[in-house]
């Protein structure tokens, strides 16, 4: 049994068109009347009155035959209209039973007894979740899309979006982690507190097993920044920065139907910047030592990694006691976090003195590991000595080293710069050391040396670069 499928006002267009073809068939008939019909005789020969009697009789035969033809080309066109007519009229017979169908659709996915049994209906879409780390609801047993997971609140895991019909239906997306909560700050000379982790993303619902997609999964939450370190007073180490919290897993992508595709994995989280560690102001001769800055947190684990945190900058150091033979010390800068793209390390901690003592900054830290990119080292922290009787070098600090990428390894932090303000100071100002590059396929580029500023009469010395990172070769 042959199948048709016809449109009435595409056959009442047709119609329309065959009725202009007739009329212009008309219109040509009757202009050829009189030229075809009333031929002239060429002479008044009997030959040429012969011919003209038999041209003028193949044009009345002509006009005869039109007018027949003409008479089917209505009867053409009429049965034309009365299909369309006759089609249109079937379409809105069967209006009204369609209609009452789908309202008892929609009286089964809302209202039926299987909804009330089951708790889901056999048709019809779940709702999105509305509370913290809530799940989708389920589409209808039969057909419907999974509704949407909600996104996690402080530290929770993103809800699962919901799953499709059995037949027919996408999954719904899983909720995005929340973001870890931020670390407590620290009493002085003790370190602050850690940063949260961040939730794992919710999964993506799975797709009807005929058509649908898969819901997309969740993005992991952020890690918590780390705690400030507080400032140290007289003589005491200021507190140390709160390590940054790692960042949440991404969620899984739901199933895909026969029909259609697996829903695309969430990327996980970034991780927490870490703390910055507390400077400290002496002004009793008393030691004078920053703390140090707290580690970035690890990017979360994805389809796409999340981005390794930054680490904390190290806390700077200040004496300002003309009389002091004590050391002042800045902190040593976080290292970066991993992740797809590796964090950066934090800067040393500065030191500037006006005493006798040492000066010594911190050294940046390490830039984190990346599966593409390695993070940056940090920046060293720079040396300043004003104290014009002081002999003491001004050393700016290290930079810290470039973490490995898979890809391209990180730049070294730079140098930090170093100077003797005294015009009269005869103590030398030397730059600080830049950091090495990380290894990579392309290896990353060592961190420029410090520069050096002398107003008195030593000599002036730029930090040695640091070198490039070693680049490999995959097989």
């Amino acid at each position: 049994m042959s199948y048709v499928i016809t449109t009435p006002d595409t056959v009442g267009a047709v119609a329309a068109g065959v009725a202009g073809i007739g009329s212009s068939l008309s219109a040509a008939n009757a202009a050829a009347v009189a030229p075809t019909s009333g031929v002239v005789a060429a002479a008044a020969d009997e030959v040429s009155t012969a011919i003209s009697s038999l041209f003028s009789g193949y044009a009345n035969e002509y006009q005869a035959l039109s007018q027949q033809v003409a008479a089917f080309h209505n009867q053409f066109v009429a049965a034309l209209n009365a299909a369309g007519n006759a089609y249109a009229a079937t379409e809105a017979a069967n209006t009204t039973p369609l209609a009452a169908i789908e309202q008892d659709l929609s009286g089964l996915a809302f209202f039926s007894p299987v909804k009330d049994l089951t708790g889901r209906p056999l048709f019809g879409n779940g709702a999105n979740a509305t509370t913290p780390g809530g799940n989708g609801a389920n589409g209808g047993w039969l057909i419907g899309n999974g509704g949407n997971g909600a996104t996690g609140a402080t530290g929770q895991a993103g809800g699962n979006g919901g799953n499709a019909g059995l037949l027919i239906g996408s999954g719904g997306t899983g909720g995005a982690g929340g973001a870890g909560a931020p670390g407590a700050a620290g009493p002085a000379g003790a370190t602050a507190g850690t940063g949260g982790n961040g939730g794992a993303g919710g999964n993506g619902g799975s797709s009807g097993l005929l058509f649908g997609s898969g819901g997309t999964g969740g993005v992991g939450g952020m890690g918590g920044v780390g705690g400030a370190g507080a400032a140290g007073a007289d003589g005491v180490i200021g507190g140390g920065g709160g390590n940054g919290g790692n960042g949440g897993i991404g969620g899984t992508g739901g199933k895909g139907g026969l029909f259609g595709g697996a829903g695309t994995n969430g990327d996980g989280g970034s991780g927490g910047t870490g703390g910055d560690g507390g400077a400290v102001l002496d002004t009793l001769a008393g030691q004078a030592s920053g703390g140090a800055g707290g580690t970035g947190g690890n990017g979360g684990a994805g389809a796409t990694n999340g981005f390794g945190g930054s680490g904390g900058n190290g806390g700077n150091a200040i004496i300002s006691d003309s009389t002091s033979a004590a050391a002042a010390t800045g902190g040593t800068g976080g290292q970066g976090g991993t992740g797809s793209v590796g964090g950066s390390g934090g800067a040393g901690g500065s030191v500037t003195t006006t005493g006798t003592g040492n000066a010594a900054p911190g050294t940046g830290g390490n830039g984190g590991a990346g599966v593409t990119i390695g993070g940056s080292g940090g920046t060293g922290g720079s040396a300043t000595i004003s104290n014009a009787d002081s002999t003491v070098a001004a050393v700016g600090g290290t930079g810290g080293n470039g973490g490995a990428g898979g890809t391209v390894g990180g730049s070294g932090g730079g140098g930090g710069n170093a100077e003797i303000a005294s015009s009269t100071s005869t103590a030398d100002a030397t730059g600080g050391t830049g950091g090495n590059g990380g290894a990579g396929t392309t290896g990353g580029a060592g961190g420029p040396g410090g520069a050096a500023l002398n107003n008195g009469t030593g000599t002036s010395i730029k930090g040695s670069n640091g070198a490039a990172g070693a680049s490999h070769t995959t097989t």
